[in-house]
């Protein structure tokens, strides 16, 4: 496997691979763990409140959720205290990190 690895002050941060060898890991992972939207009604999708406990229980770090999403850790630390609302695209990003198709929908 050739990977060219993107150091930031001297730790990696990015993996760039050829495309097929991408394509190959992908499907070594087996199905996404994403629970399809139809799953969910609008009464049972997880709060947004719960977030914390959403990325906990995914396994992710704030640092993770924050990257994936495309925000500060410090403003998802805001975001889940409760001392910000995040907008619209905010929310879809989170949802699309967390792999919760519902909250898409609703935000």
């Amino acid at each position: 496997m050739s990977v060219q690895i993107i150091m930031r002050d001297g730790v990696p941060e990015y993996a760039v691979l050829p495309w097929d060898e991408y394509q190959k890991l992908v499907g070594a992972q087996g199905p996404s763990t994403a629970v399809p939207a139809a799953v969910y009604s609008p009464a049972t999708l997880p709060r947004f409140d719960d977030l914390a406990v959403i990325r906990e229980a995914k396994g992710m770090s704030q640092d993770a959720l924050a990257r994936s999403a495309g925000i500060s850790p410090v403003y998802l630390n805001l975001i889940e205290s409760g001392e910000r609302d995040p907008g619209e695209p905010i929310r879809r990003a989170l949802a699309r990190a967390l792999e919760i198709d519902g909250w898409e929908q609703q935000a």
